[in-house]
């Protein structure tokens, strides 16, 4: 007789969680060298690319590192101490039109922000000819030179953090000029000017462009060198780690709906105390305000300089994957120096854990959403949240079933399990495996749950 299963998928969007989750680091890759990006390209291939500092994006496909790189712009890069090629980003259409976009420091220490585009004949190799070259940034210092860039998925906009310039406590107040781009947050619009230099265009409601002196692609002022920034996937809020001076790192927050002209306050605070107490006498222009003025923008999380903090902020994500259903909504950050890690909310609420991976100078996530972290010696760990079993196996010792059974990757039902005619089960994984001689009563009740991405 053909055996009848009833199953009732339950369309869940978002679980509340309701204990802070904990973090286990599993390293799937080694070999590479100097990796201090991770990317995705959108594009439904699962490929991840990493950026190597010396110039080159090496791809992970089907498990295994290409031999052959995606690209290789050694020679135009300048690679020592805090500078090389810095942050990749893949255009929101890269599938149509193959577009992505470099931040890297150039052979004359410059910053330069460019665009690429992915070979015709091989999907697995960047056509070298194609760079157009968008903004260069003279660096007055070596130091500080930030590199990341993201996409909003609000918006589609181009978001370019950038460092203050460099040496210690930003001489010449670079991050509060009005008329240079250095130790602010800008915003372009990639889909302007597509054929034509300077190959991107100014967003019609950025906030400062209508002011002469004030470069129109500036979004935000007030940033130190902030390293490693992201946007929620799911909201499109703002999270900026940015490194601090000699006693503070901090973690900014800024929601989706900002019409930007935020002010995050380097280098007249570190955090939320006062570094430079007479910013006018120290080279500011007139018009910046003293320490603690309701201009600045607080950060949501501060930590000091100590073993029990750290001294290096490098900036996560917050997990939209699917797996881990108790990290759902969590931005990670970490400190380089220290292996020192926080979880945290969006109300500045953390929990503090240790024993990350040593040298934590990237996070990234998967197409679908699963984040890996990047170490500059060269390694990759996926990260995982350990509340449930990655894979939980039900075997005949494990009957009658009944209840909640929840894992974070999938759930095996092997032969012989029993399932009596009122047992009333929900399992909660992403992925769920019969035996094929597994009875199902009819009258039974099975609930599948795929947790925080239910299709």
């Amino acid at each position: 007789m053909k055996k009848v299963i009833s199953i009732f998928f339950l369309l869940q969007f978002c679980l509340f969680i309701y204990a802070q989750p904990t973090l286990q680091y599993v390293q799937v890759y080694s070999g590479l060298s100097n990796s201090v990006d991770i990317s995705n390209a959108g594009d439904g291939s699962n490929r991840l690319f990493i950026v190597e500092k010396a110039g080159i994006i090496k791809i992970i496909e089907n498990g295994s590192i290409l031999a052959a790189p995606f690209l290789d712009i050694n020679l135009q890069v300048s690679s020592g101490g805090e500078r090389g090629l810095l942050g990749l980003e893949f255009h929101p259409n890269y599938e149509s039109n193959g577009y992505f976009f470099v931040n890297y420091t150039n052979t004359s220490g410059t910053t330069t922000i460019s665009r690429f585009k992915v070979s015709d004949a091989n999907a697995n190799l960047a056509d070298q000819t194609s760079e157009k070259i968008m903004i260069t940034i003279s660096q007055p210092y070596s130091n500080h030179n930030a590199g990341d860039l993201k996409f909003s998925p609000i918006d589609s906009f181009l978001y370019i953090p950038m460092g203050d310039g460099g040496s210690g406590g930003d001489p010449g107040c670079r991050s509060q000029d009005s008329t240079l781009l250095l130790g602010k947050m800008l915003r372009i619009d990639v889909d302007q000017n597509e054929n034509t230099s300077p190959y991107y265009g100014i967003p019609s409601n950025n906030p400062y462009i209508n002011f002469p002196t004030v470069p129109d692609e500036i979004w935000a002022f007030g940033l130190r060198n902030p390293w490693k920034f992201a946007f929620d996937s799911k909201t499109g809020d703002m999270w900026i780690a940015d490194v601090g001076q000699n006693a503070i790192e901090e973690v900014n927050f800024t929601l989706a709906a900002s019409t930007g002209g935020e002010n995050y306050g380097w280098a007249v605070m570190e955090g939320n105390n006062c570094y430079d107490s007479d910013p006018i006498n120290n080279n500011c222009e007139n018009s910046v305000p003293s320490c603690f003025d309701a201009s600045y923008i607080d950060p949501i999380y501060t930590y000091g300089h100590s073993s029990s903090g750290g001294y290096s902020i490098t900036g996560g994500h917050v997990y939209r994957g699917c797996k881990y259903t108790e990290l759902y909504g969590y931005y990670i950050v970490t400190d380089y120096s220290t292996e020192n890690t926080w979880v945290m909310d969006s109300n500045g609420t953390a929990t503090q854990m240790v024993d990350t991976p040593n040298g934590v100078v990237s996070y990234g996530e998967n197409e679908a959403g699963e984040l890996f972290l990047a170490t500059l010696s060269g390694s990759i760990y996926e990260v995982r949240e350990t509340t449930y079993p990655e894979v939980l196996t039900l075997t005949v010792a494990d009957s009658p079933l009944n209840g909640v059974y929840q894992a974070a990757d999938s759930i095996v039902i092997e032969s012989n399990v029993i399932i009596n005619a009122n047992a009333d089960i929900t399992f909660i994984c992403p992925n769920l495996t019969f035996s094929n001689d597994v009875h199902v009563p009819i009258t039974a009740s099975l609930r599948i749950d795929k947790g925080v991405c239910d299709d």
